[in-house]
């Protein structure tokens, strides 16, 4: 295929009260003819090839709201009009016609970018909800910097950062959006892989339609199959009435599977064929129905390993980890702190009601940037629910981030004994710590250990001012004795 179009219209483009035009590409003139009646029945304009150079010749006049092609083509392979389609005219959705039950062919179609796959023989009721979803594609809009932050109760305020990391997750996000392909969300409990389900959801065409997140570890293995494809009345003890499962709530939607590896291995068969016939049978039916949802999986777990230990079916992952997005764990984007906590104090002061969101302290995010968070993303926002809770309301300090000390709880009693009196404690050692070194225009070589070293000396030279009486030294400093004892602590000051 020809990599310029320089004279073609913007894709998907057509003129005002012209219905949007699909282009099918097959060699088996049956099948074209099939999918131009039932497409032209939908109001939709239609454009046959045979091959890929009729479908080439044809993409050099004329725009296209949506591409079917078949895998197998007299002079090619599918894949390569999908490829070539996703790099001229990224904003045409390619849909691929598979042989019946090839499932590596499915898979490699939306590995290679397709929006969707349908397998022969074409279901029309299949079909007619792929083109459905296709063409109400909204056009995806390049991000700008210094855009404006999410609103407090915008779920996106939780991806808010500008590191490498965060900004390659949210341009994954806009493109993953645009396909129905299954995407595997992996990362640390915390990470947000929930959340950013839901944006690949609320980004991409199926938007206004159902979003179901579904625990799977938390599903007794007796309910399962009927909490997943329903049941009908008398199906089983205490089944009084025939009940929808998560696969038809979910219909026209999303389905979300979070802790996908918790998995019993007899569900996950029945998962898999789900998946791959996009139908399913209700506990106690006699027929199945077809079902239009598009899956994304999540878990902590590392997958792979799980099918190596033989935990999980390797067919199973083949089809949910088509597209892999790994969420960082938040230590591995400390830039991101001051934006996202900034975010969370401020949705949490509007839930709580208050004028405005106190500030965090810069001692207070120096600190929370030298904290590890083995909970991630939730523990943060758990540890500022908390803050926020005993600040007074203006500024958040280290003390008001209710972590647990590791220095003894003696030292609580120095909150009482009289400022001018000396303890009878030897002066505080510093571990040994190398200056930080400073260029000749003054600028230190590591900001945060610089600012760490001159409030090291300065602590130091207010202890020993008060003859090593924490409680004076922390007057002097104008700061809280817990204060004091938790920026000794973090510094190393014991």
């Amino acid at each position: 295929m020809k990599d310029s179009a320089e004279s073609q219209p913007a894709p998907g483009a057509r003129p005002a009260g012209r219905p949007p035009r699909v282009l099918v590409v097959d060699d088996e003139a049956d099948l074209r003819e099939l999918l131009e009646l039932t497409l032209v029945g939908m109001g939709l304009d239609v454009d046959c090839a045979g091959s890929l150079a009729e479908a080439d010749t044809l993409l050099e006049r004329q725009s296209y709201a949506l591409c079917l092609t078949d895998m197998r083509l007299p002079d090619g392979d599918g894949l390569a009009l999908v490829a070539g389609m996703n790099r001229r005219f990224p904003q045409t959705p390619v849909a691929v016609i598979t042989a019946y039950g090839s499932a590596e062919n499915a898979v490699a179609a939306l590995k290679a970018g397709a929006f969707d796959y349908l397998a022969k023989p074409v279901a029309l009721d299949a079909l007619r909800s792929l083109v459905r979803s296709a063409i109400q594609l909204p056009a995806q809009q390049p991000a700008a910097r210094g855009a404006e932050a999410p609103a407090p109760g915008d779920p996106a305020w939780q991806l808010l950062g500008e590191s490498a990391a965060m900004r390659e997750v949210r341009a994954q996000i806009q493109r993953l959006a645009r396909s129905m392909a299954p995407v595997s969300i992996t990362g640390e409990s915390g990470s947000g892989k929930e959340l950013a389900a839901r944006l690949i959801h609320q980004s991409g065409p199926r938007a206004g339609q159902p979003f179901v997140a579904v625990n799977c570890g938390a599903i007794p293995e007796a309910l399962m199959e009927a909490e997943f494809f329903g049941h009908r009345k008398g199906a089983f003890t205490g089944a009084d009435h025939d009940r929808d499962g998560f696969f038809q709530a979910a219909s026209g939607g999303t389905l979300f599977l979070d802790e996908v590896a918790d998995l019993p291995l007899a569900m996950q068969v029945k998962l898999l064929r789900a998946i791959q016939e996009k139908r399913v049978r209700k506990v106690g039916a006699t027929v199945e129905e077809a079902v239009d949802v598009r899956i994304i999986s999540a878990t902590h777990q590392d997958l792979a390993q799980c099918v190596a230990s033989g935990r999980f079916r390797q067919d199973l992952f083949y089809r949910l980890n088509v597209i892999e997005l790994k969420l960082p764990a938040l230590r591995e984007r400390l830039e991101d702190i001051p934006s996202l906590a900034e975010a969370i104090l401020a949705r949490l002061a509007a839930r709580a009601g208050m004028a405005r969101a106190p500030k965090l302290a810069s001692v207070t995010v120096r600190y929370l940037q030298s904290y590890h968070f083995p909970g991630n993303v939730r523990e943060l926002e758990n540890m500022l629910e908390r803050a926020l809770a005993f600040s007074n309301g203006e500024v958040v300090n280290v003390e008001d981030l209710g972590l647990k000390p590791t220095v003894s709880d003696a030292d609580e009693n120095e909150r009482a004994e009289p400022a001018g009196e000396p303890e009878s404690h030897a002066a505080p050692a510093a571990a040994e710590r190398r200056p930080v070194r400073v260029s000749e225009d003054g600028i230190p070589e590591s900001l945060p250990d610089y600012l760490d070293q001159i409030e090291r000396d300065t602590i130091q030279r207010a202890l020993e001012k008060t003859r090593y009486n924490r409680t004076a030294a922390a007057r002097l400093l104008g700061i809280t004795f817990r204060a004091l004892r938790y920026r000794m602590q973090r510094l190393g000051l014991s």
